[in-house]
């Protein structure tokens, strides 16, 4: 079992008790398991020990190979609905070492490319209790898009993001400047969505699409955390509203004198 595994605690984990149960009640191996869920036998591993979690389509298989009724549909059901306190932390460590990240950002200047000076501000207008611990914590992740191999960055900022004044207005020309700094860069594309386009998918809210070993897991942003979304057809929907994003941003270089065109009006 994985560190803090608590099935007392969290749906997934009790996910995981109940599938390792009713396997070994049926005298039946990994590799069976995998079989019935038209996978191999490391994944099965992976989820009764709480490392990956079970996904719908696997359990709808499982109710019907097992005569289960919607047992494990349901479980995964009301474990998809629930908040998970470790989704944020989840979601750091697969971004220390993704390989892709597209991000879309309706609300803030994302983490990764935020200023000292922003990240102050914005911990202190949300009433953080200490400030610095969350700035230093911020800043350190931001090692991530300089190490080797690089990782490939998408962003996609909406207007409002860069008008909105967070701190003094040094903050915001430093902050702006540091947008257009790595705009430059060649791994790290940055596009801006103007506010005369209008409604768009990308209303509902922020995101991040994290590839990491080859695979994709979505944040989605949200008051007093986030959620992990780990099911492929969900994940599958996310980078369908990414591209439609995309597809009313403005292209890289007139975004790039975007940024520019508005640290001057900060200047």
């Amino acid at each position: 079992m994985r560190p803090g595994f608590d099935p007392d605690g969290s749906l997934w984990d009790l996910i995981a008790v109940e599938l390792r149960r009713q396997r070994q009640e049926r005298g039946l191996s990994l590799a069976a398991v995998g079989e019935i869920i038209g996978r191999d036998r490391s994944l099965v591993a992976h989820v009764e020990s709480g490392d990956t979690k079970l996904q719908e389509a696997h359990a709808k298989k499982l109710d019907h190979a097992w005569e289960a009724g919607a047992l494990f549909r349901r479980l995964v059901k009301f474990a998809k609905a629930g908040h998970d306190v470790e989704w944020f932390k989840t979601h750091l460590e697969l971004e220390a070492r993704a390989s892709e990240l597209r991000i879309w950002e309706l609300g803030w200047i994302p983490g990764l490319l935020q200023t000292e000076g922003y990240a102050r501000a914005m911990f202190e207008a949300a009433g953080v209790e200490d400030v610095e611990e969350g700035v230093n914590s911020r800043l350190n992740r931001q090692g991530c898009l300089h190490r080797k191999p690089r990782p490939r960055v998408w962003v996609i900022l909406d207007q409002g993001v860069i008008e909105q004044p967070v701190g003094s207005a040094d903050v915001m020309r430093e902050q702006l400047a540091r947008l257009v700094e790595v705009a430059r860069l060649p791994h790290v594309t940055i596009r801006v969505v103007p506010r005369e386009v209008g409604a768009h998918v990308g209303r509902d809210g922020s995101f991040k699409i994290i590839t990491a070993a080859g695979s994709d897991v979505v944040y989605a942003a949200a008051h007093s955390g986030g959620r992990l979304v780990e099911d492929p057809t969900e994940i599958a929907s996310y980078r369908v509203w990414f591209d439609l994003i995309g597809d009313v941003a403005l292209p890289k270089d007139a975004s790039l004198r975007f940024l520019r065109e508005t640290l001057e009006r900060f200047s």
